[in-house]
């Protein structure tokens, strides 16, 4: 489980701006406007980020409470989700729960491209924050 101080940072690529019509895959139809914030594998294993596939499930398991630091995002709830491969319990990415579109508002008011990074630290272990670097 992260801790407060804990953090990691990763360059923004075009799926994690545009998810929703930039993808690998063509299980579903394009939708315009969806982001996530990546979780890179190491990290999430060294902290025991997981996705739904993993029991018990809540909150500094997969559920996080989550801000930016430009004040766009506030107390948002953040999923963990997605996998590797199936059936695997570490989590790949975050998006506000139920909101799909909502990391993707807030790349888009802040300008982000993959010239930028994402910068995601902790506060306590189940809250973090988020920034555009």
């Amino acid at each position: 489980m992260p801790k407060a101080g804990d953090t990691y940072e990763v360059d923004l690529e075009p799926s994690h701006l545009g998810w929703g019509n930039h993808r690998y895959t063509e299980t579903r139809d394009i939708i315009y406007g969806e982001g996530y914030v990546p979780i890179p594998l190491g990290f999430a294993r060294t902290h025991s980020v997981y996705n739904s596939n993993h029991s018990p499930e809540g909150m500094g398991t997969n559920l996080y409470f989550a801000s930016s630091r430009d004040g766009y995002l506030q107390n948002v709830l953040l999923l963990a989700q997605g996998c590797k491969e199936a059936g695997d319990e570490l989590a790949k990415q975050f998006s506000v729960q139920g909101d799909l579109k909502e990391i993707g508002r807030w790349y888009a008011s802040q300008r982000a491209t993959t010239a930028n990074s994402v910068r995601v630290t902790w506060t306590s272990p189940t809250e973090l924050q988020l920034e555009i670097i």
